[in-house]
């Protein structure tokens, strides 16, 4: 679909994630490890200042569910009244991962338990 993608991950200063932001660099450099053109960003400005740095003319989003989409077509819009020339791709997850979230996983690892079901098998959590 693309020539490239680029896997942006935002720094939200309001937010105190579960993993820190170098720990969710690397999970992800695992997770696309042996991946050809495909890289990992860290940015923490706005997602299409960053996107128009770059010269990213599209933003993929995926969504499990009627509730993540209606999160991502308003995030989209707004997106589209900033940058009208960068387009929003949703794409719906397949059916077998529409039960894994980001709180249920997070629960399992910070509970101790093992969340290797739910990650790509390349990724170890230490």
């Amino acid at each position: 679909m693309f020539d490239e993608v680029v896997v942006a991950v935002g720094i939200n200063q309001d937010k105190r994630g579960f993993l820190s932001n170098g720990k969710r660099l690397e999970i992800i450099r695992q997770a696309i490890a042996g991946m050809d053109n495909v890289r990992v960003i860290e940015y923490d400005n706005l997602t299409i200042d960053t996107c128009k740095s770059l010269g990213i003319k599209h933003i993929v989003r995926g969504v499990r569910n009627m509730l993540d989409f209606e999160t991502e077509r308003s995030i989209a819009d707004a997106n589209r009244r900033l940058a009208p020339e960068i387009e929003t791709i949703i794409i719906p997850t397949a059916q077998e991962f529409a039960h894994i979230s980001s709180t249920a996983v997070r629960d399992i690892i910070k509970h101790n338990g093992d969340a290797s079901a739910f990650l790509p098998d390349n990724v170890k959590l230490q």
